[in-house]
């Protein structure tokens, strides 16, 4: 099991949560520094492990970063490349963000930033998602009014 998580690799911006003290933050890189490493949410007097590095957690209202090795950290809503099935542009997820291109729809899909449609089977063509009407409408609200803006 260990050395299946030590070649587990974490992108920058994937939802985890620390397995024993709870945080909860998006990964913000790597350290390496060893000074700073920790195993089970308590800093290494020594560091014993073979590990060359350790994830960067940032958390929301906090200014310091949490460091923590793969083993401590629940991954939630992990960074993916995704090829859109409508306009086939290939783009980067961006976990715990709602209702914005390359986050999360409501209906569960990931938003496609070039055409904004929702990723989901249920979400085709024939029956498209109802947020996916709204967002489409208002793309097209704006794309009008930057035409005009060009023609003053």
């Amino acid at each position: 099991m260990k050395a299946i998580i030590s070649k587990i690799s974490l992108q920058d911006g994937t939802l985890v949560r620390h397995k024993v003290t709870g945080y909860q933050g998006m990964i913000e890189g790597t350290t390496e520094i060893k000074t700073c490493f920790t195993k089970g949410g308590s800093l290494l007097t020594v560091p014993l492990s073979k590990e060359t590095f350790q994830y960067r957690v940032a958390v929301s209202g906090e200014s310091m970063r949490h460091i923590a090795p793969a083993e401590d950290l629940e991954i939630l809503d992990a960074m993916a490349k995704v090829v859109c099935f409508g306009c086939q542009y290939v783009f980067r997820s961006k976990p715990g963000i709602m209702d914005k291109a390359g986050g999360r729809c409501e209906c569960g899909g990931w938003i496609c930033p070039a055409c904004l449609t929702c990723q989901t089977p249920e979400a085709s063509e024939l029956s498209p998602c109802l947020k996916q009407r709204k967002r489409s409408l208002k793309k097209l609200a704006n794309e009008k009014k930057s035409k005009r803006a060009l023609r003053q």
